[in-house]
């Protein structure tokens, strides 16, 4: 029993001396794209191309940008040749006149049997579209209908004056994406549906598939590896989403793979903030780790593909500690246990830190109120103070209190302010193959949906 103590408070105190690194991640030319320092007849010029995060009934523009990078105003009276393509498919080829240095252009979505169309003033002499006061720039095509990777070609014809013509100054790349969110309904163990979702900042999936008797999500994606789009790529994102209450599929981490190579922790993350309802794990890779990726299938002595085929697999590995943020996300409560199975009938010591939101160091003389739910009802309810930030609270479940729960902090500090963290206990005698269900719900937690999701710890 005193070796139980002393390893506990061992524990405890690691927990209170635990800090996290949080970061932004984005996708690859989420929403924007430059292409910098293009030499035009000796002027340093940078060209930016941006389209919506998402596509909606207000925010439906592309938009490219010419900069004098000495000056840093708009370069004027510059036309753009441009050939945009999406799904390996050329939606226009034109050339663009913006006298301010500003292209805008409306875009927007039409059947699947009808073929793009550009709507605009039409200029002889420069051979170009421009927009005019009472007539903008539009662009029709089936191909706006849903989001994914945008590629742009461009070079530059004129610049400064409508009639200094510039040539054969080279072709230039822009990669942009659109959000894309597809739902699939699959089967689990019992071939009850399962309705899953899948959030790409990069490129169209395809192939998704639940495969129950192995537990493993699929999908791919289109990718060329060679070295000129990876250079270009500083993150590939792509988010999984799952019901909370699915089980079979729930695990206090995963293992992710790309074309049969595992990936690092650190690119397969758990997010159970951003949804009330849904768990979220986070594909991110990094343009190292790409070139990884690549690396290693050319090991393999084969030629690479034209895709990316993740893999996604529960694991037995816990990481403490799960962590979740008050709505504000002002405080954050970093939650372990011990022992790792949850079992009836056997306590539990449930270890917590209470922490500053931003700063993550320890809040001292933190009242709470330790909350257990089931079955929407309340178990268990203990009002506390954690003197130097951190503390723990025992419970021993009984035989009948088994199956999906809820540890809630409420009021802490006073504030009013609660986290939600989700788990399952499993019968004394049930199977150990069970594994620990951790679900930080954190129903308070506000993310920024345009941004897809905001301080994600990394291993």
């Amino acid at each position: 029993m005193l070796q139980t103590q002393i390893s506990f408070f061992i524990l405890v105190g690691v927990l209170i001396s635990f800090s996290i690194t949080v970061e932004d991640v984005y996708g690859h030319g989420l929403g924007l794209d430059t292409i910098s320092s293009i030499d035009v007849i000796g002027k340093s010029v940078s060209v930016s191309v941006e389209m919506p995060t998402y596509f909606t009934e207000s925010d439906r523009q592309i938009a490219v940008t010419a900069i004098d990078d000495e000056t840093k105003e708009n370069v004027e009276n510059i036309t753009f040749l441009i050939r945009l393509f999406h799904d390996n498919k050329m939606i226009f080829k034109d050339s663009f006149f913006a006298p301010e240095g500003n292209l805008v252009i409306n875009i927007n979505s039409t059947n699947e049997d009808e073929e793009s169309e550009i709507i605009g003033e039409w200029d002889d002499l420069l051979g170009a579209w421009y927009a005019t006061e009472f007539q903008s720039l539009q662009v029709t095509s089936p191909f706006f209908k849903s989001g994914g990777l945008f590629h742009f070609e461009i070079e530059i014809m004129t610049i400064d004056e409508p009639t200094n013509i510039v040539k054969d100054i080279g072709v230039y790349t822009a990669d942009v994406s659109v959000v894309e969110t597809n739902s699939y309904i699959e089967q689990d163990l019992e071939n009850n549906d399962v309705k899953f979702r899948m959030k790409s900042y990069f490129d169209k999936v395809s192939e998704f598939k639940y495969n129950p008797e192995e537990k493993l999500v699929t999908f791919s994606i289109p990718f060329d590896w060679s070295e000129k789009t990876i250079s270009h790529i500083p993150v590939v994102h792509k988010e999984v989403y799952f019901p909370k209450d699915f089980v079979e599929f729930l695990s206090p981490s995963y293992v992710g793979e790309a074309n049969g190579i595992k990936l690092f922790k650190s690119s397969v993350t758990i997010d159970d903030y951003t949804e009330k309802d849904e768990r979220i794990v986070h594909f991110i890779l990094l343009t190292d780790h790409l070139r990884f990726l690549k690396n290693e299938q050319k090991k393999l002595g084969e030629e690479l593909p034209n895709n990316m085929v993740f893999a996604l697999t529960p694991s037995e590995e816990i990481n403490f500690p799960f962590i979740a943020m008050t709505e504000n996300e002002e405080i954050r409560i970093d939650l372990s246990w011990e022992p790792l199975e949850i079992q009836s009938g056997k306590p539990t010591n449930f270890i917590f830190t209470i922490r500053d939101g931003i700063t993550g160091d320890n809040l001292r003389q933190s009242s709470y109120d330790f909350v257990i739910i089931q079955g929407g009802e309340i178990i268990h309810k203990t009002s506390g103070n954690a003197v130097v930030g951190g503390a723990f609270e025992e419970f021993i479940f009984s035989e009948d209190q088994t199956g999906p729960t809820i540890i809630r902090f409420e009021n802490i500090r006073g504030t009013g302010m609660d986290t939600e963290f989700g788990l399952v206990v499993i019968p004394e005698f049930g199977p150990i193959a069970i594994m620990i269900l951790v679900l930080m719900i954190a129903s308070a937690v506000i993310l920024s949906t345009r941004n897809s999701f905001s301080k994600l710890s990394f291993s």
